[in-house]
């Protein structure tokens, strides 16, 4: 049977048609449909730059040589900066671990989010992330990329709704429990969800700590060998350093053993230099495989200045040498205000410092954008792409950003336009703050402005919603003075 008709051209120049069988038309059409779907496929790949999203735990901008320190050495840092965007206004989604790290997964502030604050759940691990619950890996595992979480979850042990192998994540290497990973010679680590043991550990997070193993070493090897294994796919690697986070072990302080400094001081400017060197490794490999001009790498702490300037640590080291008030645990500047980079080679541009502000619940749409991709219609987002942005456009206007944290007393802070709102308790009084003028938040305006008051009022009151796991309180029944469980 013949139905289909192909046009030729003659010898003669003259036109004439001849009967083709339908099979054989049917396989050139299905072999023409399938060559040009795999070319949009290989394009849409091609378009689709990897994404390294690097976390480190505390680091504060105070400890990084391009915010101002003098005596840490981050030469690594400091060159993605010069590469790179430095921001100066990089908020992380509130100023302690868990909720930072939901807002920065789910693409949700912490009105929103399930997550509020550090909750410890039975020996091992914390309040999971609940069925239902959308992640950044998620979309871009979704898209065609390969995932990937080395370092620290926190976020939902692997029996739990919050397992990252149930989040989109294919691999996962390291502490999932931010207690266990309070220790830097751990007993155990993680490979995917089975555990295995690093003999000759001692495991303990209350004095210096003892062992064979080092984890960031394997943490760091484990980085390389998944950007080595997908070199040549798009992949998402969400680098979780648990560096520089307190207990302060090191294993080899290096150019500070000799410092009059105290061994706690030693330790903690080494284990910053450590991470700066361990980011220099990822992006020296990025460029030994070519694949440096088609990955945008960013890098974050997951609070701001991590310990109060009066410490010893502070003194030391001198955090809060940008003039910002607060530090992790309080939702002033400085405990919100993280050390935030981005470097792409050829996209963002290089040398490029921004005073614009963004948010951690911005990365999850900023990720949709650049694969070409959206979250589905049902996940809240609260974030918006900030793809522009990091190409030299101006930051994305939004209404505010908003702030909570249930640790203590139920902080919540507001910030729209220049205008700064912060209430330590349900009970207190709202102060106020123009951060344009008075980025330290030194003095509160709120007697002055009682328009911007009930402003800011209504604005906590619209962004926050009630969820049982997380209500309002002026303090946490049973807590110790000061608040807030260690994570």
């Amino acid at each position: 049977m013949t139905v289909c008709f192909r046009r030729n051209l003659s010898t003669s120049g003259s036109l004439s048609f001849k009967t083709v069988p339908i099979a054989r038309s049917m396989k050139v059409l299905f072999t023409l449909a399938a060559t040009l779907w795999s070319f949009g496929i290989l394009a849409a790949t091609a378009a689709q730059p990897n994404i390294i999203f690097v976390l480190s735990d505390d680091l504060a901008q105070g400890d990084v040589g391009c915010y101002g320190q003098k005596l840490i050495q981050t030469p690594n840092l400091d060159r993605m900066a010069r590469e790179g965007t430095r921001f100066t206004q990089a908020y992380c989604g509130t100023t302690v671990c868990a909720p930072s790290r939901t807002s920065l997964m789910i693409g949700q502030h912490t009105g929103h989010s399930p997550i509020r604050a550090n909750r410890e759940i039975g020996a091992e691990g914390q309040l999971p992330l609940p069925a239902g619950t959308f992640t950044v890996a998620q979309l871009l595992k979704n898209a065609g990329y390969a995932t990937a979480c080395c370092g620290k979850w926190g976020m939902g042990m692997f029996d739990t709704t919050g397992s990252p192998l149930k989040l989109g994540f294919d691999h996962f290497f390291g502490y999932n429990c931010q207690r266990h990973a309070h220790s830097y010679f751990p007993k155990f680590l993680y490979r995917d969800d089975e555990r295995f043991d690093l003999p000759g550990n001692d495991g303990n997070t209350k004095v210096e700590g003892k062992g064979a193993i080092y984890a960031q070493d394997l943490i760091a090897d484990e980085t390389l060998k998944f950007v080595k294994a997908n070199k040549d796919r798009p992949f998402f690697l969400y680098y979780s350093i648990t560096l520089p986070h307190g207990t302060f072990h090191i294993n080899d302080q290096g150019q500070y053993k000799d410092k009059p400094w105290t061994e706690q001081e030693k330790n903690y400017a080494a284990m910053v230099t450590r991470l700066d060197t361990d980011v220099g490794r990822l992006l020296a490999l990025l460029k030994e495989l070519q694949i440096d001009d088609k990955t945008l790498v960013m890098l974050a702490g997951d609070n701001g200045s991590s310990f109060p300037p009066s410490s010893p640590l502070g003194k030391r080291f001198d955090q809060a040498a940008n003039g910002l008030r607060g530090f992790k645990r309080e939702l002033y500047e400085g405990g919100l205000r993280n050390a935030g980079l981005a470097r792409w080679p050829g996209v963002v541009p290089a040398g490029r410092v921004s005073d614009e502000p963004w948010a951690f619940w911005d990365f999850l749409p900023t990720c949709a954008e650049l694969a070409g991709t959206k979250p589905p219609a049902n996940a809240q987002i609260d974030g918006l792409s900030l793809v522009s942005f990091l190409k030299g456009g101006a930051a994305p206007q939004r209404e505010y950003f908003y702030w909570e944290l249930h640790e203590g007393a139920s902080l919540q802070a507001v910030r729209w336009g220049d205008w700064k709102a912060v209430r330590n308790g349900p009970s207190k009084p709202i102060e106020l703050y123009d951060l344009k003028a008075d980025a330290a938040e030194a003095k509160n305006l709120a007697e002055a402005k009682p328009e911007l008051v009930a402003k800011a009022e209504f604005l906590m009151k619209s962004a926050h919603v009630d969820d049982p796991n997380w209500p309002m309180r002026d303090s946490r029944p049973g807590a110790k003075k000061g608040g807030a469980a260690k994570k």
